[in-house]
Order: C-alpha cells, then structure tokens, then sequence
C-alpha cells in the first residue's frame, strides 16, 4: 500500500464558505478520489461514471430532507475543487453505489473499540478503529478540521470529499464505524451512510447522536459505535430502514469492540458479512480477547499495540494487502486512529499502524469551546 502523509484540512463558517474551502485545500485529493471510484466501479459492477453520476443524483432528496445544509456544503466542495456537483454527491454515496452494484464488496472494514473510564489507566474515554479499505484510497484521505456556524467543532479522517468518518468533536462525542452489509442492502435512495455519520458528529449530545441515526430512513446497513467523554459509549448495529431496523446495545464490562458482522441477529434481514467476511469473527475476537486479558492495559499505548495484531494476515487486525486476489479486491488498513475524548487528543498513524508511527495530534483549541 502506498505510504502517504493526510492533509490536514482546515474550514470554518457557513456551509457554503466551508465547502469551497475544503475543495480548494483538497482539490488534488478529491479529483484523486473521482478517480479512484471510477476505477473500483467499473471493475465491480460494469458502470461508467455517467451512471454512477446518474444513480448518485437519486440521494440528493433525502440527504436534503435529513440536513439540507449538507447540499450547500457539498455543492461548495465542488466548486472549490473545480469538479461537477455530481461528482462529489457520488463519492459521497460510494457505499450505496457499491451496494447497488453488489453489496457483498462492501463489507470488509473496521476494527472498532471503546475503553470507558473504570477499564483504563487514565480514568478518560478512548475510543479508536483501524479503517481497512482499498489501498488505492489512502491517496484521498485528509484530516478535516471544521469549525461551522452554529455547530459543534469537529475532527474528522476522511476521504477527500465527503462529510465525514471516524472523529470526535467538540460536545464530547467520539465516533468509529464499521461497514455492515445485508442481503437486503440494494443502494434504495435514502439517507446514506456517511451523511448519517456527519449528522453523529454535529450532535452535542449522546442522545442527539441516536436520533440522528433513527430518526430517518437510511440506505445502508452500517455499525456505529458512539462514545462520551463522560464515560458513556452506545453501539448501534443498524440495517437498511427506519428505527425499527436496529439495535442498540450498551457496553457491560466498560469496554467494547465490534468489526464487520451483526453481534444482535436481525429477524428480518441475512448477515451477508458472515459471508463474505470471515475475517471479522477472528477479528472480533481477537480484539475482545485483548480487551478481557488486563485492565492494566486498556489505554492508549495498549491499544495502539492492539491496533497492530497480525494474527490470521493477510487480514488481520491490521489488515495488509492478500497478493493473491486483483488488486481492485484487496484491503489494508489505511489509517489507525485513537482518541481520548476527555484531553481532545488523537493518535493517528497514516497507514498500517504496524510500520506506520502514532502522531499525537492535540484537538483542545479546535474543540475547546464544549470541551470545558
């Protein structure tokens, strides 16, 4: 996988001015993103980029009635970078595309988890995932620093052009996520995942955070894995609908890892990541065995030690490329992110955590403001 330095990318104001802004400060990562997405489509499903830009166009109406500010913004990152509306609006619903296209090559992501305050050291929230995905795609990634009008600061690892991923932001809130995918996962126009992910970090509350996952009809199945630096953490294992399609579970034992299969069956649905990923049970287990052995090391040098598990490579813990598959079917991880939601500070490696240094990244200015 090509090693790369992120971008760090920093915006502020209304969503339009924070649009251009980050298509201006990310113009060569997003084109490199378009182009990237061009490339998995065609290989997966046959589609040119006018069909993409045409079924891509269908989500416009329900990203708009779940947070019609996220069209300015998006229609701002567009003519910051120089590129088509539409475009952008399809890298942003990569996962639904894919799911239209086939949903089965959507599902092997993430290695989640979360240490509340009586399982660590340091008495602090921390909460972190390595994001396995192609390996093209580290070549698109920038660390947005947003500062929006009326809203919540936030920090987020994603690729160049969309709303956002893994972050944490200025009420408290850390955010990490797994790709789910069922057999009922078909890229239906609705409210897509990464605009839902968004919407999780502009809430300024836990529960905040929940309505923005339940309260509209969502596209895709996905896991969101949600903590507060006062000590709270919520997991929900969501499938394609509305809030009846979903499960909400709390960690028990002040500690939690989730990765790409549903832990609650749903009685309506089929897992199709049991299938298509198998890897997710080792790695689930993997990681859980890690966060049961001692409390003692439940923090973060722990955890960036957990982070580089390569048991079961090629896809681990710490996922590298299998050379035995095309290189459009591979996976790596591409970033390593660790948080303390309490200090504001992230942990970032910009690729494999097992050759890739941790950065300390300090967040308490950016996110002072609800961060007292």
């Amino acid at each position: 996988m090509p090693q790369t330095s992120f971008p760090h990318i920093r915006v502020n104001g209304s969503p339009g001015d924070r649009g251009l802004q980050y298509g201006r400060q990310a113009e060569s990562r997003i084109r490199r993103s378009i182009e990237i997405y061009a490339e998995i489509f065609r290989f997966y499903a046959g589609w040119d980029w006018t069909r993409v830009r045409d079924h891509a166009v269908q989500y416009e109406e329900p990203i708009r009635a779940y947070r019609a500010h996220f069209i300015d913004e998006l229609k701002g990152i567009a003519s910051g970078a120089g590129v088509a509306y539409e475009d952008v609006l399809a890298i942003n619903v990569r996962t639904e595309i894919m799911n239209a296209a086939v949903a089965r090559a959507s599902a092997a992501e993430c290695t989640c988890v979360v240490s509340l305050p009586e399982n660590n050291t340091g008495t602090h929230t921390v909460i972190g995932q390595n994001w396995d995905w192609k390996p093209k795609t580290a070549e698109s990634v920038v660390v947005l620093e947003a500062e929006p009008e009326g809203l919540p600061n936030f920090v987020s690892v994603v690729e160049a052009g969309l709303l956002a991923k893994t972050g944490m932001n200025a009420a408290g809130l850390g955010l990490v996520t797994n790709a789910l995918v069922t057999d009922q996962d078909s890229g239906e126009p609705a409210v897509p995942y990464h605009a839902v992910l968004r919407g999780i970090l502009e809430s300024t509350s836990l529960s905040g955070a929940l309505f923005a996952i339940t309260y509209h009809v969502r596209a895709s199945a996905a896991n969101y894995l949600i903590a507060h630096r006062d000590g709270e953490a919520a997991n929900v294992e969501s499938a394609p609908g509305d809030f009846s399609r979903l499960h909400v579970q709390f960690p028990q034992n002040d500690s939690f890892a989730h990765t790409n299969h549903f832990l609650q069956a749903g009685s309506d649905f089929k897992d199709v990541g049991l299938w298509s990923g198998p890897d997710s049970l080792v790695r689930y287990h993997r990681m859980s065995k890690y966060l049961s052995r001692s409390k003692r090391e439940v923090n973060v040098a722990g955890l960036q030690q957990a982070l580089q598990d390569h048991f079961n490579l090629p896809y681990a813990v710490c996922s590298h490329p299998d050379p035995t598959i095309p290189e459009p079917q591979q996976y790596a991880t591409i970033a390593s992110v660790i948080m303390d939601l309490n200090t504001a500070h992230m942990w970032l490696a910009d690729g494999n955590p097992c050759t890739t240094p941790f950065v300390e990244l300090d967040y308490s200015g950016l996110l002072r403001s609800e961060n007292s």
